[in-house]
């Protein structure tokens, strides 16, 4: 009997992965430029404001899939079934037999390449165990009714809050798996009131109706601590900010499709012109082995979610994700990102939890990037009750509430700064580690440091570049007196003085540490003052 169990098992498992998922990317697109020329044509006009406020270009990236080719990679006889596209990509993401997907490189000229999620199919194997993402945060903490005071003042986000920065004017999108009774619930009436919740979209069931999947509130939780408000006994980080809901996590399995899906979203998200994405998701192992990113792939720039969450971040997104709640299993995908903010969680005392996930040397930058309070944090479900819950999933929208509200104030900083000054004002910037990166963010300290680098307009200097490796220009235009230049950095120390004599001068940074720096010229009674990098 064992012996036939044991045969079932091997034929079931053999007829389940026989199907395999890959990335298929296409050669190029249609009608390119034109729509470059005319963007309003592919982007929403709140999107094309917001790239010109940061000085972000059009690009071909911004152009949709050619439809032709993905219908006719959706005909019957190709044998495969197409999930999600991508324009950044300029891909959809298939599932089918090696055979089929294989073929679809000689068969249809316009298809450039394929991408596997079994890495083993591409010369790369790779595994790793299962674990299930939301365990740890499904449970339930003995919670004080009504208390958010505690996870708020730890950031310092109420000091924003009483100079009315409550995120108005910031438009958040939210990628996550579930978001029954946002559009009926008590906890969301002011969003709703004040017209804020704008809409959303299932990329998981392809329907217009993100609130009809009830099988999981995990994104309703995660939506509170941003966005909810019951009077005297629950306020979001950014109660006042506008948002767009997107599902895209499928939470019956675990397969690479859902990074599909989420880049899909993220590629949506900035069409309609969102400045912050939250997403409090991360991937890693899949249901089948195959599929699973080693540690090695966890380094910024390689899985497909994550290469989306960059792009989303040059596309002037700021992208916020949870670190991830496999402790010290490392973080996962997107939170490793070069280009994203990745949350830790600590718990009400400000100290690491043990669940949180730990950054590594397989990370390219420092990752994770800041923490806030993730062990029992205040959360509303889909029954509109006010719990505790443990997870990233909850410090990751605390800290993206934060921002929201922090960009209110500074709108004319562009994502990157906003990065900067948040972790500029973290508790441990000068001795990041792996548990909490820079620490726990002050965001009263970061709209002060962020209004301090506002650059006057009266002197006409011009540093380059920046950021700088190692020679950095100066010019003046006109030298009328001796101008004086200090370099000091981010905790008010000077680590260079000189005297600038010449329309152009050079200077040497190569001994400064990397991080951010302020420079101070003064020419007589006036004062310019800029920020720089050094990388």
């Amino acid at each position: 009997m064992k012996k036939v169990l044991l045969l079932f098992v091997i034929l079931y498992q053999f007829n389940a992965y026989a199907q395999q998922d890959a990335w298929v990317f296409f050669s190029d697109k249609e009608n390119v430029q034109s729509s470059i020329n005319n963007p309003i044509s592919i982007l929403t006009q709140q999107a094309i404001d917001r790239k010109n406020t940061q000085g972000i270009a059009i690009d071909a990236r911004d152009v949709p899939v050619n439809e032709n080719y993905i219908s006719q990679l959706k005909a019957p006889e190709t044998g495969v079934t197409v999930f999600a596209k991508s324009k950044w990509m300029n891909a959809v993401y298939v599932r089918g037999t090696e055979e089929a997907i294989n073929a679809l490189v000689t068969d249809f000229d316009f298809v450039s390449s394929v991408e596997f999620a079994d890495h083993s199919l591409n010369s790369n194997s790779r595994v790793g165990t299962i674990d299930d993402k939301f365990s740890i945060e499904e449970a339930a903490v003995t919670f004080n009714y009504g208390d958010t005071q505690n996870q708020v003042t730890m950031i310092n986000v109420d000091a924003l809050h009483l100079d009315d920065y409550t995120g108005e004017g910031v438009i958040v999108a939210v990628l996550d798996s579930g978001f029954p009774n946002v559009d009926t619930m008590g906890a969301f009436q002011r969003l709703r009131d004040n017209n804020d919740l704008l809409d959303g979209y299932d990329f998981v069931d392809r329907t217009d109706n993100v609130y009809a999947f009830t099988g999981n509130d995990h994104g309703t939780k995660v939506l509170s601590d941003m966005a909810g408000f019951i009077q005297d006994q629950f306020v979001g980080t950014a109660p006042d900010a506008s948002y767009y809901l997107f599902r895209t996590e499928d939470v019956a399995s675990e397969t690479p499709v859902e990074e599909a899906y989420w880049v899909e979203a993220a590629e949506r998200a900035d069409s309609l012109g969102v400045h912050l994405i939250n997403t409090s998701l991360g991937y890693k192992t899949y249901d089948n082995p195959n599929y699973s990113h080693t540690d090695a792939d966890l380094d910024g720039n390689t899985t497909f979610i994550t290469r989306g969450a960059n792009i989303a971040n040059e596309k002037g997104i700021l992208v916020v994700t949870s670190a991830g709640n496999s402790g010290t299993a490392g973080v996962g995908a997107p939170a490793d990102g070069t280009g994203v903010l990745s949350i830790a969680a600590v718990d009400a005392n400000g100290d690491y939890v043990a669940f949180s996930s730990q950054g590594s040397a397989f990370q390219t930058t420092q990752k994770p990037d800041v923490a806030a309070q993730g062990a029992a944090a205040a959360v509303v479900n889909a029954s509109n009750t006010i719990v505790g819950n443990n997870g990233t999933s909850f410090s990751s929208p605390i800290v993206a509430g934060g921002i929201a509200s922090l960009w209110q104030a500074l709108p004319n900083a562009t994502n990157e700064d906003i990065k900067n000054y948040v972790r500029m004002s973290a508790s441990q910037y000068t001795t990041p580690d792996y548990l909490i990166g820079y620490g726990i963010p002050d965001f009263q300290l970061a709209l002060n440091i962020g209004l301090s680098l506002q650059e006057v307009t009266y002197l006409q200097f011009k540093v380059f570049p920046n950021p700088v490796n190692d020679i950095l220009t100066v010019q003046i235009p006109t030298l009328n007196d001796v101008t004086v230049l200090r370099v000091f950095d981010i905790l008010g120390k000077r680590v260079l003085e000189q005297n600038i004599t010449e329309s152009s001068t050079s200077l040497d940074t190569s001994a400064m540490a990397p991080g951010m720096y302020i420079l101070n010229f003064q020419s007589g009674e006036t004062i310019k003052t800029y920020k720089l990098i050094k990388s």
